[in-house]
């Protein structure tokens, strides 16, 4: 097999002795058994994504390892300290479940201590928001998390977070990564100074718990909380150290966890992927649910950023809400909330993403506030707190099973969002009502809104080139109509454009540029393409909706929009 000489520059210099001899004897060991291997390992370096880096755990560039973070945390160094200078620096680090996170951690924090700063490294796995939250408690000009959020076991990642608790954003984030890719692996300080290396735990865990239940909680009687039955499982992951906690601490006593899903496995033995966006993965919750007449599931994925939510339907059967129907009935209960406090005096927002349903648009006009609409990614929403501070966050999300309730953690949030479904749910249900029956009269108030996604893996270097193609091929061959509707406009984010196809105006998006194209249609729907960032995958977004005029039409609405989503994707052939 021929290798591309740029890739054997690449392996021979990882043949130095730059490198340990175990790496260096794997990198052999490919070269004769497995070239192929070779090749994915070393084609190009790790990225950052929307959530950061994450990749397959091995040797290489194109792979997370001791060399690749520890380049990462050289670069990082040098930047705050060209970015603080004469500050004493601080850095936070938490780590998840998966399979050698607390080493490779250890290796991260031992790169920041030989470059003299401070390092907050939790003892043991902690959700990822917690970390968020740190970085402002600490008062930390960075943090780091390990994880590769809700990717397979054969992945682990590195979320880097700056000083205000949100993920690295531009300017800093192309000017950290150039730092990086100028440095010689020669150049990382990999010899620990343990003096400032600080363990924690308790202290941040307890203040994290109370200002989660001071941002979530929303004087709901000590009756209906402790009425409200709920099934939970961590699957695996870390949510397991402060969900259970915050919600006992808030009242919620009746928690039933999934056992076999309890104890912490970077395997996820018990689920073929650990995302609560996969209905199978909160299939013993569900079972969990019925047989003890929950009221409601939650699940998490490993770094307890993302929930899964069900709920009762007017039959008595669990339904698995998705991301933009959770996001919604959040957003809607906050804003009540805050209307009838007499909060809301035109100086909020909330905050949403460019691939999330245009049903906040509509909260947002409803209750005289702002939505700001980002990039996918919570750090966009989190950048927006930063970039208005004249205005007050409510509360935001994103369709990918995320939401953050207010500014105390700059991330989405599993634990904060569990709790305030919670307090909905058990508000609901005192009343005679239902989290179900909310969204229903959501739908009458506001629009019935419908959105589907599809994802299509190519996986490797031949997969990345065929995803590049279908966006080339989207962008210089536009459709003009899909399911006899016009195509009205085109969004392109990565040449900044939006494009009117009936008057043929053009105007400049200001949003930073990403790999993103969006169609919207005369009838309101809405068609995104969207690379994913972090996975081998290419995303399909659509967003339809109609008019009803009350709960009883739903049944007819839902089929008449099913059939819209159908059609639109058999006319682009992605079925």
């Amino acid at each position: 097999m021929h290798i591309e000489k740029n890739i054997l520059d690449k392996v021979n210099e990882w043949l130095t002795p730059a490198f340990d001899q175990k790496t260096q004897n794997e990198i052999t060991e490919m070269m004769t058994s497995s070239p192929k291997n070779l090749e994915e390992s070393f084609y190009k370096n790790l990225e950052f994504g929307t959530g950061g880096m994450r990749g397959i755990m091995g040797v290489g560039t194109n792979r997370i390892n001791k060399y690749t973070l520890g380049k990462n945390t050289q670069g990082l160094s040098d930047y705050l300290k060209k970015s603080f200078p004469g500050e004493h620096l601080k850095v936070a680090i938490a780590y998840d479940c998966r399979h050698n996170s607390n080493t490779l951690a250890k290796v991260v924090a031992d790169v920041f201590s030989a470059n003299d700063i401070q390092v907050y490294l939790f003892s043991d796995m902690r959700p990822t928001p917690e970390l968020s939250f740190a970085v402002r408690y600490l008062k930390c000009h960075a943090g780091i998390v390990l994880t590769a959020s809700h990717n397979p076991s054969e992945y682990n990642g590195y979320k880097v977070y700056w000083q205000d608790g949100g993920q690295l954003v531009p300017p800093n984030d192309g000017e950290i990564i150039q730092v990086i890719e100028d440095l010689k692996y020669s150049e990382i300080k990999f010899g620990a100074n343990e003096s400032l290396i600080k363990y924690i735990d308790t202290e941040i865990d307890e203040a994290f718990a109370k200002s989660t239940i001071e941002n979530a909680s929303f004087n709901t009687s000590a009756e209906a909380r402790k009425h409200l039955r709920i099934a939970y499982t961590s699957l695996h992951g870390t949510s397991i150290k402060m969900v259970p906690k915050v919600l006992v601490l808030a009242g919620y006593t009746d928690v039933n966890i999934v056992p076999e899903q309890a104890v912490p496995n970077g395997d996820f033995p018990t689920v073929v992927s650990p995302n609560p966006e996969e209905p199978e993965a909160l299939t013993m919750a569900l079972a969990l649910a019925d047989k003890i007449n929950a009221d409601i599931v939650f699940g998490t994925d490993p770094d307890s950023d993302r929930l899964g939510v069900a709920v009762r339907n007017n039959e008595g059967k669990m339904q698995l809400l998705n991301g933009n129907q959770t996001m919604v009935v959040m957003t809607h209960y906050l804003l009540e909330q805050w209307k009838k406090a007499g909060k809301i005096n035109g100086k909020q927002f909330i905050g949403s993403t460019i691939v999330s349903t245009p049903m906040m648009l509509e909260l947002a006009s409803a209750y005289e506030v702002e939505c700001k609409v980002g990039l996918t990614g919570f750090k966009w929403i989190a950048k927006f707190i930063k970039d208005f501070p004249e205005l007050k966050f409510i509360g935001g999300g994103e369709e990918s099973f995320g939401f953050m309730v207010g500014d105390a953690v700059r991330d989405k949030d599993a634990v904060g969002a569990i709790l305030l479904m919670c307090e909905i749910a058990a508000q609901a249900k005192e009343k005679g009502s239902s989290v179900y029956k909310e969204l229903q009269q959501m739908y009458v108030d506001f629009g019935f809104f419908k959105e589907y996604l599809i994802s299509i893996t190519k996986k490797g270097m031949d997969g990345a080139t065929e995803i590049k193609q279908m966006m080339v091929n989207m962008r210089d061959k536009p459709v003009s109509e899909i399911n006899g509707q016009r195509v009205i406009m085109v969004e392109d984010y990565q040449n900044s454009t939006a494009r009117n196809l009936l008057s043929n105006e053009t105007e400049v998006l200001t949003v930073p540029k990403s790999d993103v194209l969006i169609y919207y249609l005369e009838d309101g729907s809405k068609i995104c393409a969207r690379p994913s960032g972090t996975e081998p995958k290419i995303k399909f977004y659509f967003s339809v909706n109609t008019a009803i005029e009350s709960v009883d039409e739903i049944p007819a609405a839902e089929a008449f929009l099913d059939t819209k989503i159908k059609n639109i994707i058999s006319e682009m052939k992605l079925n």
